[in-house]
């Protein structure tokens, strides 16, 4: 809708195109600011980050300045169905679906092998890519001891097809640093100032993380945060704030 449809509409002489995100905009001295929307547990900028200043100009998001049960109201008062319609959940518009199994469309499943801390096999699992850090469901024990503790994802090696567990989630941070996140194609709506502290989400509704950027080139740079970050993979995006504004973001390495 950010692409094409808005291209199109443009060139039909349209000045805007209107959606339902949950988000607000506000003209400001340096252009067009995109803010969180009014009910913050519905904000939905995480999504919004690789907005340009360009797209920005001609986007209206109508019911950010509302809180949800306000938006159903008016949409009640107006006899409209989606005024009881149940929000959306896990991937848009699929409805109820495995994750796992909607991969597996695209991605083909292939054995590896689990490994702890140690680096010794105690398992099975049917392919890294499937897994996310922090995840703790979908791979099989086989060696297994006395007091088993439920496991977590903290590594894994795409190109040995292995990955590694821990009872503790916080173990990541010895084999990578945690407080220091690597993007990439990054999108930044308005100036970044090096050295200032921002604040920075790595998952939606996360609660905003205090943190530095540092830009490199090629529109890449690096999200040194002041706590540990234990569950991040690559291709999630970090997307920044300051304050209530949505500044950009990228995708994590």
């Amino acid at each position: 809708k950010f692409g094409i449809f808005l291209k199109k509409a443009r060139g039909l002489g349209a000045d805007f195109v209107a959606t339902g995100h949950y988000a607000q905009r506000r003209v400001g001295e340096k252009g067009v600011e995109l803010l969180k929307g009014k009910d913050v547990k519905k904000d939905q900028t995480y999504f919004l980050w690789t907005l340009s200043q360009d797209q920005l100009e001609h986007i209206l998001f109508p019911v950010g300045g509302f809180e949800k049960h306000l938006v159903r109201d008016i949409a009640k008062s107006n006899g409209l169905f989606t005024a009881k319609k149940k929000d959306s959940q896990g991937v848009c518009f699929l409805g109820e679906i495995d994750m796992k199994d909607f991969l597996a469309h695209y991605i083909e499943r292939k054995n590896g092998d689990v490994l702890n801390t140690a680096g010794e096999v105690i398992g099975q699992h049917d392919g890294a890519l499937f897994f996310t850090f922090g995840e703790r469901h979908g791979f099989t024990i086989t060696k297994k001891g006395t007091q088993d503790k439920p496991l977590y994802v903290i590594a894994k090696d795409l190109n040995k097809n292995t990955i590694t567990v821990s009872d503790n989630i916080s173990d990541r941070s010895e084999i990578v640093d945690t407080h220091k996140i690597s993007i990439e194609q990054t999108v930044w709506n308005h100036p970044i100032e090096h050295g200032k502290t921002y604040t920075a989400i790595i998952r939606y509704n996360q609660d905003p993380q205090e943190c530095t950027i540092s830009r490199g080139q090629n529109n890449t740079a690096v999200v040194t945060f002041k706590d540990s970050q234990d569950s991040f993979s690559p291709g999630q995006s970090v997307v920044v704030y300051d304050g209530e504004q949505c500044l950009g973001g990228g995708i994590i390495v």
